[in-house]
């Protein structure tokens, strides 16, 4: 098997027994398996994670890596563990650039991803503002043509108060608005190269961020 970065070096890549682990975990989430494997995580998963966002820290600023455990008070499923590690750059709540890796691959994105209401309130207003909107219209456009999914939670029918034909009714109809791009694990995540495809996405998905840094903000409202 190759082997990535074990412990907080350079980052060399991610080795096979990260996507290895996860596949593990996928078949069997359970206390009993992550703690057997829990030096996997460490190593394989954690580590190479650490060393990557240390190397993007520079341009784009410290992330934060989320924990493995998932919050399972008020789920109905009780799985006790995330199937993938992810970590996120935070421009402002809820608002900036992400990055994971699970079973599958690896899983680059940058852009909003939950608003409450004065967000939601301020986006929607923003599209819909020619000044504003239009400058955004032309930043997704952008993405979808170099092959980035624009993505996010969506309403299926159009906002109230806006008509069926408004120019951005498809931008309206989203509650998260996102960019992404996944790399499946092909021998290249094994390397350095991981870094290079990170920061190229990163700073394809830098206009998107910055345009709702700018207009939706961070949320007014206190959060629990």
């Amino acid at each position: 098997m190759r082997h990535g970065t074990l412990g907080r070096m350079g980052f060399t890549g991610f080795p096979d027994e990260a996507f290895v682990f996860y596949e593990g975990l996928e078949a069997d989430n359970s206390k009993t398996y992550f703690t057997r494997h829990r030096h996997l995580y460490d190593d394989a998963v954690r580590a190479p994670m650490l060393a990557l966002t240390d190397e993007l820290a520079g341009e784009f600023g410290p992330a934060q890596l989320f924990r493995p455990y998932r919050d399972v008070r008020f789920a109905k499923d009780k799985s006790p563990y995330k199937t993938h590690q992810g970590a996120f750059v935070d421009r402002l709540p809820g608002i900036g650039l992400y990055f994971q890796i699970d079973a599958d691959g690896l899983f680059a994105a940058g852009g909003l991803y939950s608003q409450a209401p004065d967000q939601i309130a301020r986006y929607r207003a923003a599209v819909d503002a020619d000044l504003t909107g239009a400058p955004l219209q032309a930043v997704v456009a952008a993405l979808s043509a170099a092959g980035y999914a624009v993505e996010g939670e969506r309403l299926k029918t159009r906002p109230r108060g806006f008509a069926d034909d408004h120019p951005r009714i498809d931008l309206l109809r989203h509650k998260s608005l996102y960019a992404g791009r996944r790399f499946e694990p092909e021998p290249w995540v094994h390397t350095a190269e991981v870094a290079g495809r990170v920061r190229e996405c990163w700073r394809a998905f830098e206009p998107l961020v910055d345009w709702l840094c700018a207009h939706v903000r961070g949320s007014e409202l206190s959060r629990r």
